[in-house]
């Protein structure tokens, strides 16, 4: 059979309708067969690895316990915020050096001449607010801090709305000077920003939680800031509080340029005048008050008498000089307030009654005096009026030291004799008082004939 006969006969059976209804009934067969086989299958329980097997029944449960992804992160990060102490006793021996041993894991913004400070939330703090928690006013190691976003804060936080002022003084809220070292640099703070006002304060003397300043301080505070003091209280010790806006201070005014400082005195002085409803009038005051700034018990004069006599004979030698002798500890703020104003040379022994210069006009004369024994052994605390002085715009005209006071049975270098020294009366020079008292006197009248005497005339700044 040839090739060509072979193919028509192929072509011819495949042709047929028997041939195709064969097919036909194969692929539907087939079909049928498939279609059985796979139903059975899915009957049949799937037997998959144990591991395998519990990532899918966790994934399928995961979205029941945390709505979304998240939500899940959030809580985490609210788990993992992380409270340290206020106190780190690691810096026991340096408290105020660097980051000092308060909040020591967070270091202050520093621009040259200005204030150091933190602010959360800040770039510096990732946006993270700051939380603080325990209410222990004898260790401040068991007061805590922490930051936290906004969004993810502590479990059972308290977060205070505005702005809360931070204060960590390392001495003393109800000294006069001290206390108003620790305000300073808040003042300044608001001076940069839109004199804006804290909601409350969080008061902290070595970590440790202090509700109240000195009275004179409250009057400065309320004068500034036009609103009463308002420290925080804790509710207890494991309750977080978080602040919407924090400004935290822990160096005083270190830092702190001289032109910066007098801005910030230039404001308290004006603000205080305005709060006693004092005028800044040149006419409203002596050409030139002299006043005796007095103490009772510890370093006060011996003789009040002699001191008093000779400056009242300087004063009287001078035209227009007026004389006065107050005391402090019988004086409201306010007549205190009166007192500086009226006063362009203060004469005092050294103690935190001399705080008062700083409401004084700018250029004004101070004149300080000491107990035997401090030059030697009080350190370099009893400069601190100097310094005052120099910082709020004032002349220290020098100190006068007593050489002559109680015995020490210790050499007069032992730190022991400091208990003997500390408190103890002053006497006086006539000689010396007299010619110092002129001194100063003529300087002043040759600065108020330059017109160098700053008076405060404009309205404050905030």
């Amino acid at each position: 059979m040839t090739k060509r006969r072979v193919s028509w006969r192929l072509v011819t059976c495949l042709s047929s309708p028997k041939f195709s209804l064969n097919v036909l009934c194969l692929v539907v067969t087939v079909f049928l067969l498939l279609q059985i086989w796979s139903f059975h299958i899915t009957l049949q329980p799937i037997l998959l690895p144990p591991s395998l097997l519990t990532y899918l029944n966790h994934q399928q449960q995961q979205p029941e316990v945390f709505h979304n992804e998240t939500a899940y992160l959030v809580e985490k990060l609210r788990e993992s915020v992380t409270f340290l102490p206020l106190k780190d006793l690691r810096y026991l021996n340096k408290p105020l050096e660097g980051h000092t041993w308060f909040m020591s894991s967070l270091y202050d913004n520093q621009t040259k001449g200005e204030v150091q400070y933190q602010e959360f939330p800040s770039e510096s703090s990732k946006g993270r607010l700051l939380c603080l928690k325990g209410f222990d006013d004898h260790d401040g190691s068991w007061n805590y801090y922490a930051l936290a976003w906004p969004q993810a804060l502590p479990v059972n936080a308290n977060l205070k709305k505005g702005l809360t002022f931070v204060s960590y003084n390392h001495y003393d809220y109800g000294n006069m000077w001290h206390g108003l070292s620790s305000m300073v640099p808040f003042v300044a703070w608001s001076l940069r920003n839109q004199c804006e006002k804290p909601q409350r304060w969080v008061l902290y003397h070595w970590g440790e939680l202090r509700f109240h300043m000195g009275n004179w301080l409250n009057e400065i505070i309320r004068a500034t800031y036009g609103q009463e003091l308002d420290t925080l209280r804790f509710v207890d010790e494991n309750t977080p509080v978080c602040f919407e806006k924090a400004v935290v201070m822990r160096h005083n005014e270190g830092g702190m340029s001289r032109e910066r400082r007098i801005e910030v005195f230039d404001l308290i002085r004006c603000k205080a005048r305005n709060y006693c409803n004092i005028s800044s009038s040149k006419t409203s005051k002596p050409r030139i008050g002299m006043t005796l700034f007095m103490r009772t018990g510890p370093r006060s004069f011996k003789n009040v008498s002699a001191v008093t006599d000779v400056f009242e004979r300087e004063c009287k030698r001078v035209e227009g000089c007026e004389l006065k002798v107050a005391y402090s500890n019988n004086l409201t703020f306010c007549e205190q307030v009166e007192l500086m104003r009226n006063t362009d040379v203060l004469v005092s022994p050294h103690g935190a009654q001399l705080t008062n210069l700083v409401l004084m006009d700018r250029n004004s004369s101070v004149m300080e005096f000491y107990p035997k024994g401090w030059l030697k052994l009080a350190g370099v605390g009893q400069f601190v009026y100097q310094w005052g002085a120099n910082w709020s715009g004032m002349k220290h005209e020098g100190s006068w030291r007593d050489p002559v006071g109680e015995t020490c049975q210790f050499p007069d270098t032992d730190r022991r004799c400091m208990s003997v020294y500390k408190n103890a009366k002053i006497g006086y020079n006539e000689t010396y008082f007299g010619d110092w008292a002129r001194n100063v006197l003529g300087k002043f009248r040759v600065r108020t004939t330059e017109d160098v005497v700053v008076r405060n005339h404009d309205g404050c700044r905030c």
